[in-house]
C-alpha cells in the first residue's frame, strides 16, 4: 500500500515539503498521549531478545532513526512509537540558522537514494533543549547530534561545539559530534586528527561533566581514505570516546550537489564498518548507517560488528512501519538461528570479537529534567 501511495502521490510533491509535513504529523502524534502509547504498544520493539546495551544505555532494539530527519528534536516520541529503537535528533547547531537555499532535497527513486544539501537548518541548541526537557510519554532513547554553526570560522569551531554541548549534553542519552556533513563549508576538514583532537577533547570535557556522564561518539564520512579512518579510530580510543558512527552521506556521485544517502552508499558504509571493527575490536561501540534497507542489511551490519544500526533513506522508501517490520523480522531470525539475544550476533564475522554486553548499564529513558 505504501509503495503505491509513494509512487502515485508522494513522489509528485517536493521532497522537503513532504519531509516537513511528516515531521509535523509525528510531532502531533508525540503530543497525543493515548494514541502514541497505543502505537508504541503495537509497533515498538518489545521482544527481550532484541535488547542491546551500548555505552551504558539500554536500547529496546538495535535499529534507530539516523540524524537528519528530526532536526529540532520535535518528534522523537512519534518515531519511537512507529518502531525505532532509538532516535538521533539533529544535527543541531549552537545558534539557529536557515540552512542552504531551496531546493536542497532530492529523491533518486530509481536508485532508492536521496541527495541533500540542507546545511544544518535548525532553530538552535536552546530551542531543542526546551523540547528535550519535556516529560516523555513513551520510552525512547534520544541521541543528540551536534554540528558547527555555518558562520563560525574554523578557528572558533571547538568553542561553537562546546556551546551546543553545554545546552544539550545534559539532556541527551548520548551525544554525537558531527564533523562529516558535506553541506557546511570546511566542516569535513575537521576530521583531520590535528583539528579533531582539540575539538573532541573540549566536547568530551562537557559530556563527562554532566550528572550522568553523557556518552560521546563521533560521526565520520564514507569518503575518508582508509588510513584516515584508522587515524580517527585510533584517536577515539586515545581520547576514551564511547563510539563511532559510520557513515554520513557521500559526495562521490554525479548529479545534484550535496550528500548522497541510500542504496548506493551500502557497500562503502559496510566496508568502513569492517575496517573500524578490525581496528578497534569491541573497545568502542560502532553504529552503522548508510544504505540500510531491510532486515538483511541490519543482520549483516550486526555480524560485521555494529552494536547499533541506523536508517533514514530506507524509511523514506519503506514506509512508516519500516522499522517495526524490521524489528519483527529480526526477532524471528534470531530464534530461527537458535539464539536467545541479538547480542549473540554482534561481531560474529569479525574474528576475535567479544559479543557480551558490558556491566553497569543504565536505561536510556528519561522522565524529564
Amino acid at each position: 500500500m505504501y509503495r503505491l501511495v509513494f509512487t502515485q502521490v508522494l513522489r509528485r510533491f517536493d521532497a522537503e515539503a513532504v519531509h516537513h509535513l511528516t515531521v509535523r504529523a509525528l510531532a502531533l502524534l508525540s503530543a497525543l498521549p493515548l494514541v502514541k502509547r497505543l502505537l508504541h504498544r503495537a509497533l515498538a520493539p518489545h521482544d527481550p531478545a532484541l535488547r542491546v546495551s551500548a555505552f551504558g544505555v539500554h536500547f529496546p532494539g538495535p535499529l534507530g532513526l539516523a540524524a537528519g530527519f528530526d532536526k529540532d528534536a520535535a518528534c522523537a516520541e512519534g518515531a519511537a512509537a512507529l518502531g525505532f529503537g532509538h532516535v538521533e535528533v539533529g544535527t543541531i547547531t549552537a545558534h539557529g540558522q536557515p540552512g542552504n537555499p531551496r531546493p536542497r532535497l532530492f529523491r533518486l527513486v530509481r536508485e532508492r537514494a536521496v541527495v541533500n544539501r540542507m546545511g544544518f537548518n535548525n532553530a538552535g541548541a536552546a530551542s531543542a533543549a526546551r523540547r528535550l526537557r519535556r516529560v516523555r510519554g513513551v520510552p525512547v532513547v534520544v541521541g543528540v547530534n551536534i554540528g558547527k554553526t555555518k558562520v563560525v570560522p574554523e578557528s572558533e569551531a571547538a568553542a561553537d561545539y562546546v556551546a551546543g554541548a553545554k545546552e544539550l549534553a545534559p539532556l541527551a542519552d548520548y551525544l554525537v559530534v558531527n564533523v562529516s556533513s558535506p553541506n557546511t563549508p570546511g566542516l569535513r576538514d575537521l576530521q583531520a586528527v590535528s583539528l579533531l583532537r582539540p575539538l573532541l577533547t573540549a566536547v568530551k570535557e562537557v559530556a563527562d561533566g554532566t550528572p550522568r556522564r553523557t556518552p560521546l561518539l563521533v560521526k565520520i564520512a564514507p569518503d575518508l581514505a582508509d588510513e584516515d579512518v584508522d587515524a580517527v579510530a585510533d584517536l577515539a580510543l586515545e581520547l576514551g570516546l564511547d563510539g563511532i558512527i559510520a557513515t554520513n552521506t557521500t559526495i562521490r556521485h554525479s548529479g545534484e550537489t550535496g550528500g548522497l544517502s541510500g542504496r548506493p552508499l551500502k557497500a562503502r558504509s559496510l566496508e568502513v564498518l569492517r575496517r573500524l571493527r578490525a581496528r578497534v575490536g569491541d573497545r568502542l561501540t560502532l553504529v552503522s548507517v548508510g544504505g540500510v534497507e531491510d532486515v538483511d542489511d541490519v543482520w549483516e551490519r550486526l555480524l560485521a560488528g555494529a552494536t547499533l544500526v541506523q536508517g533514514y533513506t530506507g524509511w523514506v522508501y519503506g514506509g512508516p512501519l519500516w522499522a517495526s517490520h524490521i524489528h519483527r523480522q529480526l526477532s524471528r531470525r534470531i530464534r530461527r538461528h537458535g539464539l536467545t539475544s541479538v547480542t549473540e550476533v554482534i561481531g560474529r564475522t569479525a574474528p576475535g570479537s567479544a559479543t557480551a554486553p558490558g556491566p553497569g548499564t543504565r536505561t536510556g529513558t528519561r522522565t524529564g529534567s
